[in-house]
């Protein structure tokens, strides 16, 4: 297994923006629809809490199915365990969250491969899950 190059990865994250403006836009819209009369406090809290679940969710069922996201794909990148196996619900799901923890703090675990020996993200490196490069698929 190769891991991903750092610049592919930093890349295939912008790309991975794109999609999640989209979700966000359409998610944003349909709330507001359906939400205009909330006070605008508990309204901006309520759709915050949403969007990161929704985000979450595209992430962890892209993880656990096929181990790539629209991003990914393109790029040619699959996230995977130690093993080599995709990621099952729990470790999906403790991805997602380690990954918004980072955010949070200034997205320090996004800046953590400059210095880790592999590369690594934070959250991969404490979860023993990698970016690799997608296997070419060998034709009949």
């Amino acid at each position: 297994m190769q891991n991903a190059g750092l610049i592919k990865r930093y890349g295939a994250g912008l790309y991975e923006l794109l999609s999640l403006i989209a979700i966000w836009l359409l998610c944003t819209f349909l709330f507001e629809m359906l939400t205009h009369q909330l006070p605008g406090e508990l309204k901006r809290t309520l759709l915050q809490a949403i969007l990161w679940s929704v985000t979450g969710l595209y992430f962890v069922v892209c993880w656990v199915k096929t181990g790539q996201t629209l991003a990914t794909q393109a790029w040619k990148i699959k996230l995977v365990n130690a093993d080599g196996h995709l990621l099952n619900l729990q470790q999906a799901t403790l991805r997602y969250v380690l990954a918004t923890l980072s955010i949070l703090c200034l997205g320090v675990g996004f800046l953590w491969p400059l210095f880790d020996r592999d590369r690594l993200f934070l959250h991969d490196r404490l979860l023993n899950t990698r970016l690799i490069m997608q296997a070419a698929k060998t034709k009949p």
